[in-house]
Formats: structure tokens, C-alpha cells, sequence
């Protein structure tokens, strides 16, 4: 807490130069773009819509897209916490919103669900300088509206990609910066073509070092587009993806460690024939990913429209690990003699492999009038996925064969869903807002797992989300907002695999809020009451590859206020300065310590800062320059639902500096743009995730039981940078 009373001088802590004010991003003009923002109605709300949003553009997200991941370039937002394994923003990184995990943010993409359909988790890092292709996008706190895909408990995160351009254009942009991190782009656009056609893509490679010893990261991706257009009509045919090579960095590192050797790296350890400690140069996860989407809007008269989305999404790969004398059992090896001796363990290098297809088809129509904005549509979707395990060398190989799978399993999930949804303006002052989804899941698995157990889950789960809300134009300058929200969602793979007896989460949302906007400056207030029954908490664990478990919590709340504003100082310099504070607490807690059940009563929920803030100190003093003093603040959190001690993350409070300087040269190139970012200018020795676990140990006194207790810690880079060129014409 240290920093707090600093954050609170900054105004309060807050919002990024890269995000603006809600309801402050240019609204599209032309044709076309009308047309291409259908893609995504029937997942974002409006200005004057009962739904707590924040809208970040195409430009305010160039400003800092410098190579970092997408959840760092929405750091700044109201109530949102980022993470990244290899503690510079490159590779696998996260974010959590109102304390609530990734597993529960729904993320789509031109309205077709991105977040993977069997884990539910987002992988960021095979979307690879995404940003350089994103028109907008719209996070939404809380449950939202009803969105395609698993439901959202937290926030849900709604793309945009590239509209269509007009004008014919080119990019090349480069950046370098510390951890020899760099990035390439270049872009183009064949602007349209017989006013009707238009092609337009995207090549980038990203790698960086990363700031954790040996957490590197290479990515390779691409973008490509083609659109037809009349006054009515908008087909678009897109595809992305690429490859990504990282090294893994999933372990964490002790308390010990992390106060002598914060960079110290785990992942690939072993000790060879001579004793001499080690690292295997390949415990990588080695992933590719590719989309194919086809967008077809209609526009039939002034008041009917239709979207119709295909996507088709392949996925392969792997992660590598060198593993010490792992026992035979593990992998089904017989024992042998060798040299007389019984030989039942080995060093081994094994795979471990995710393939999978994804198909989705989403249908919608909007019927609009001055009064009424109806849509309504479906959405369905099936995944497959398979999971098995190869070993590729070991030392003894006992009687397998080249491609032997050791474990081999299948999920197979079918999502459907139904909605309407509607805004309708009752009079001058009052809109009402209603949306009813249905959704029904069915999840089932076969197969062997890799722990070499059978693996059968065959669950289907019908869910009713009803939504509504109202807003009430108290005058030009201030709205008064309520809303209404039920959620329903079920468990996701893993969740499955730690228990077989897990039940969905249910959740409860209101929310009540004000807007008050007045020439440049504007304010927002937002308070909400999340209830949830059987609430899927991260438990504080991590499985063998790192990913995060989850348990039911019985009855908990998330009980919250957001504040937000732009405040114009001159007409030079602008704040923008956001605060969330939260009360987040299991009903009720029992845990199993020294052989003894515990009730702990009312626990804060794990990863669930009660403060969280932002601020943005915005300074332009001539037109084509901009430089910025973004301000981060994260309060203590606990990483166990048992607020154990040995599981707190200390409070941290960073700051970064961004400039950005624009030339107009009168030939060749339209505009050459540098940007620099610092990120931690004051070098701050923060962790921003980790993990806790305990288990008992009842070998060293018989007949008594001991829990140990023990946790892992993320720690992120201190003071760095990144620098870049754009060019564009």
C-alpha cells in the first residue's frame, strides 16, 4: 500500500491515453461502414444502452501496439487486472475483470466466439499482433448482453476486424525494444475497386526474449480480406491466424527465488550423466491456428437488415518436455533388464498434442425504427478436439514404437442458442431494454487422459440469461441507467477433470449508473451487485500445464463501484482517471488443515483486488505531438479462497510513459509515426499472478497430519521500453 496515497494525489487512478471515455469513439460515417458495424450489433450495446461498456478504437490502440498482447493494451480500463508469464507483455499473456478469470470473459471476434470451446479460457497469444487489424472493440462488464458462445461472467470483449477502406493504402511499421523484443507489419489495401471491391491483408512477426530467463517468444501472423460492397449489400470473406513457438515459463517461482533470482526460470531443468545442471532448448509450446470466416449483411430497406457469419477454425500442436526418470507406468512401458538391473524409469522427452476443429454459424436480423431497435438470430456451434500424448526419445524406450500415443482422448461440444433482444424509446426521456437468450450445451469426452485414466464426461446443460434494463434522459448532459442480468455457465474441461461432481455457476447482475458528458469533458459512475450461486472460483491451483483450476464456491458476491471521467484541463492537457472498488467474498468457506475441516466463514474471493485504478495524464501541446504518464494501481489480492498469508500478492503501482510524434512529409508518405513506449519508469519489483496449494504430508510423524503449504509467483519486467516507426501512404 505503499503507493496508494500517490494513486489517490493522481486523481484517483485510471484510464489510459489508448482508451477513451465511454461513448467517445467516432461513429462511421459511410456506407460501407455502417454496414460492416452489423457484424457486430448483436453483441454490442449503444451510448444509451443499460449495459457498463467501454469502446476502444482503431486509433487509440495504435498508439501503444508496439508488439504487446492485446489484454496489455487494455490495461488502463476500468476494473482490469493484466498478467503475463514472461513478465514483458509477449507471449502468454491475461486479464481479469472484476476479479473474474479469463474462463468466464467471453471474447468473439466479427461476432463469431473465439474463446476456446472446451477450456474457455482465450489464447491470446496465437492472435499475434491482432491489434493491427482491429477496427474497434467493446468490452463489457459484468454479464453484458447476450453474447455468441459460453456466457460472460466477468466481461465480454467484442472484435471488430478491419472495415472496409475505401482508398487504396500501405503500412510498414517496425519496433524494437528491451528483451530483444521486436515487431514487423506491413499492410495493405487495395482501397475499392470499381467501387465495389476491395482486397486488403496484413503479414507481422513478433518475437521477443521475454524478461523471465529463457521465455522467449516467436509469433507469425497474418490477415487477409476480401469484400464486396453495394448500397446495400456487404460480403466479406476473411481469414487470420499463424503460428506461435514460446517457451514455457508456467512455473512461477518460489518466494526464496523470487527475493535472490526474480528471472529465474524452471521450465526444462534437468541434470545430466555428469551431475551438471541443465536446460532443454526445446520445452516449448509449438501452436498454429488458423480462421476462415464468411460474413454476408443484407440491407434490405430502412428497416430490416440481415447477418449470416460461417467460420471454420483448425487448430494443431503441441508443448514439449523434458522429463527425469519418469516412471514406465506413467507412459504404459513395460519393465527391462538392462546389464542385469531392472529398469522401470527413464528420462524422456514427450509431446503432448491438442488437434481440434471448430465450426460456428451465426444468423441475424435487425428490424430498426425511430422507436424500436429489435434484433434477434441464432448461433451454433461444434468443436472437436483431440488430445494425446507422444514420447520422442527416451533413454529407454522399453517395447514403444515411433508415435506410439501414450494417452489419447477426444471432447466433442455442441453450443446452440437463441435470442431477441430490443431497445425501445417509450418517450423523449425514457428507453427500455430487454434481451432473452436461450442456450443449451451439450459436452461430452472419451478416451484416455494424461494422468492415463478413462475420461468420460457426457453433460448437457439448458440454460434460460433473461436481460433487461432501463435508461432515463434526465437531460442532454445526464442519463440514469439500470439493468438487470441472468447468467448461466458451464464448466469447462478442466474443471471436469479436478471434478467429475462440478456444477455450472449461476449469476445474478444489477447494475445502476450515471453518465454525464458536457462539451470534452464527461463522467461516469457504475455500481453493481453480482450474486452468484455455485460461483466457478479459481481455487488458487494450477494443473500440470499450468492452467488454472476452479471450484465451486457455494454462494458468493461481487459487490462493486466504478468511476470514470476525462477531464479536460486545457485544451492542451487531459485526464483520464478511472476507480474500482469492490467487496468480493465467499458466503461461506471450509477447508480440510493439519487433518482438522476448518470453517473460515466469509472469505474474499481468490485474484479479487478490492482497488483497482488507472490514470492517464495527456499532454499535446502542438497537434502532431502527444506524450502521456499512464498511472496503473492493483490493490493486495489473495491467490487462495482461504486468505492464507503465505497466498497474498502485495499491492503494486507502476507507471509508463508514451509518446507518439507525427510527420506529414508532402510526397511519398502519407504520415511517418514514431511511438516510444517506457514501460515502469520507476523500476517497481511487482508480481502480478501466481499460485498457492497445500497438501498433506503425514510420512514424517505417523499418525499425524501436516498441511504444507506452498506458493508460485509470477514477477513481471521492471523499467523497459519499446520504439517504433510507421509508415504509411
Amino acid at each position: 500500500m505503499k503507493h496508494f496515497s500517490v494513486a489517490v494525489l493522481a486523481v484517483a487512478l485510471t484510464l489510459s491515453s489508448t482508451v477513451s471515455a465511454q461513448n467517445k469513439q467516432p461513429q462511421d460515417t459511410t456506407k460501407t461502414e455502417q454496414l460492416g458495424e452489423v457484424l457486430v450489433k448483436a453483441v454490442r450495446v449503444d451510448a444509451k444502452s443499460p449495459i457498463t461498456h467501454s469502446n476502444v478504437s482503431k486509433e487509440e490502440l495504435a498508439k501503444r501496439n508496439l508488439g504487446q498482447d492485446i489484454p496489455m493494451l487494455l490495461n488502463f480500463l476500468p476494473s482490469v487486472v493484466t498478467t503475463s508469464d514472461a513478465g514483458a507483455g509477449i507471449g502468454y499473456t491475461g486479464l481479469r475483470v472484476r476479479g473474474v478469470s479469463s474462463q468466464s470473459t467471453n471474447v468473439t471476434i466479427n461476432g463469431i466466439p473465439y474463446s476456446d470451446a472446451e477450456s474457455l479460457g482465450t489464447f491470446w497469444v496465437n492472435l499475434g499482433d491482432f491489434a493491427s487489424s482491429v477496427e474497434s472493440l467493446q468490452l463489457q462488464r459484468g454479464v453484458g448482453t447476450s453474447v455468441n458462445g459460453s456466457g460472460a461472467f466477468g466481461a465480454s470483449i467484442n472484435i471488430l476486424t478491419d472495415v472496409v477502406n475505401e482508398d487504396a493504402s500501405g503500412e510498414i511499421s517496425n519496433s524494437f525494444g528491451s528483451f530483444n523484443s521486436r515487431k514487423h507489419t506491413v499492410k495493405f489495401s487495395t482501397g475499392l475497386m470499381n467501387d465495389h471491391f476491395e482486397i486488403a491483408g496484413r503479414l507481422s512477426n513478433i518475437a521477443s526474449d521475454g524478461y523471465i530467463d529463457r521465455a522467449s517468444t516467436d509469433l507469425k501472423s497474418y490477415f487477409l480480406q476480401g469484400s464486396y460492397v453495394d448500397d446495400n449489400t456487404l460480403i466479406k470473406a476473411v481469414t487470420f491466424g499463424g503460428s506461435e513457438v514460446t517457451y514455457q515459463s508456467w512455473f512461477g517461482i518460489d518466494k526464496e527465488t523470487l527475493e535472490n533470482d526474480r528471472t529465474f526460470n524452471p521450465a526444462g531443468q534437468y541434470e545430466d550423466e555428469n551431475g551438471v545442471t541443465r536446460f532443454y532448448d526445446n520445452e516449448v509450446d509449438d501452436y498454429k491456428q488458423d480462421h476462415y470466416q464468411l460474413h454476408w449483411n443484407q440491407r434490405y430497406d430502412g428497416n430490416w437488415s440481415t447477418n449470416i457469419g460461417l467460420n471454420y477454425t483448425y487448430g494443431r500442436g503441441f508443448f514439449e518436455q523434458y522429463r527425469e526418470d519418469d516412471d514406465f507406468d506413467t507412459y504404459g512401458f513395460n519393465p527391462l533388464v538392462v546389464n542385469g538391473q531392472l529398469v522401470n524409469s527413464t528420462d524422456l522427452v514427450r509431446r503432448r498434442w491438442l488437434d481440434n476443429d471448430y465450426y460456428v454459424i451465426n444468423a441475424n436480423a435487425n428490424y430498426k425504427t425511430n422507436e424500436l431497435d429489435l434484433i434477434f438470430g441464432t448461433s451454433y456451434s461444434h468443436y472437436d478436439g483431440d488430445h494425446f500424448g507422444e514420447v520422442i526419445w527416451a533413454r529407454f524406450a522399453s517395447q514403444s514404437n515411433i508415435r506410439d500415443r501414450y494417452y489419447d482422448g477426444n471432447g466433442k461440444k455442441d453450443d446452440f442458442s437463441a435470442f431477441a433482444k430490443a431497445t425501445f424509446k417509450l418517450n423523449d426521456r425514457v428507453q427500455l431494454y430487454g434481451d432473452l437468450q436461450v442456450r443449451n450445451v451439450d459436452y461430452s469426452t472419451s478416451g484416455i487422459n494424461s494422468d492415463l485414466s478413462n475420461f468420460v464426461v457426457d453433460e448437457n446443460f439448458t440454460f434460460f440469461n433473461p436481460k433487461a434494463g432501463i435508461t432515463y434522459e434526465l437531460n442532454e448532459i445526464n442519463d440514469l441507467y439500470f439493468s438487470y442480468a441472468r447468467a448461466n455457465r458451464e464448466p469447462n474441461r478442466n474443471d471436469f477433470e479436478s471434478d467429475p461432481n462440478i456444477n455450472p455457476e449461476q449469476l445474478n447482475d444489477f447494475e445502476l449508473g450515471w453518465r454525464h458528458k458536457k462539451g470534452n469533458f464527461s463522467f461516469n459512475a457504475n455500481s453493481y451487485l453480482m450474486l452468484y450461486d455455485e460461483q466457478l472460483v479459481l481455487s488458487g491451483e494450477i494443473n500440470d500445464v499450468g492452467a488454472p483450476l476452479r471450484t465451486n464456491s457455494g454462494q458468493s458476491y461481487r459487490l462493486g463501484l466504478e468511476l470514470e471521467a476525462v477531464i479536460p484541463v486545457t485544451p492542451q492537457l487531459t485526464l483520464q482517471p478511472n476507480l474500482a472498488l469492490s467487496s468480493n467474498k465467499n458466503t461461506e468457506t471450509i477447508r480440510s488443515f493439519d487433518g482438522e475441516i476448518q470453517n473460515l466463514g466469509s472469505t474474499e474471493i481468490a485474484f479479487s483486488p478490492s482497488v483497482v485504478g488507472a490514470n492517464a495524464i495527456v499532454f499535446q501541446p502542438v497537434k502532431n505531438f502527444q506524450v502521456s504518464l499512464l498511472s496503473k494501481f492493483v490493490g493486495e489480492q489473495f491467490m487462495s479462497n482461504t486468505e492464507a498469508p503465505a497466498s497474498k500478492l502485495d499491492s503494486y503501482f507502476t507507471n509508463d510513459i508514451n509518446l507518439i510524434y507525427t510527420i506529414e512529409p508532402k510526397s511519398i508518405f502519407e504520415t511517418i509515426t514514431f511511438t516510444g513506449l517506457v514501460n515502469n519508469i520507476f523500476d517497481e519489483k511487482y508480481v502480478s499472478n501466481g499460485y498457492y496449494f497445500t497438501f498433506d504430508d503425514d510420512f514424517s510423524n505417523p499418525g499425524i497430519v501436516n498441511t504444507v503449504e506452498g506458493a508460485g509467483f509470477y514477477p513481471q519486467a521492471g523499467i523497459n521500453f519499446l520504439a517504433g516507426m510507421t509508415l504509411s501512404f
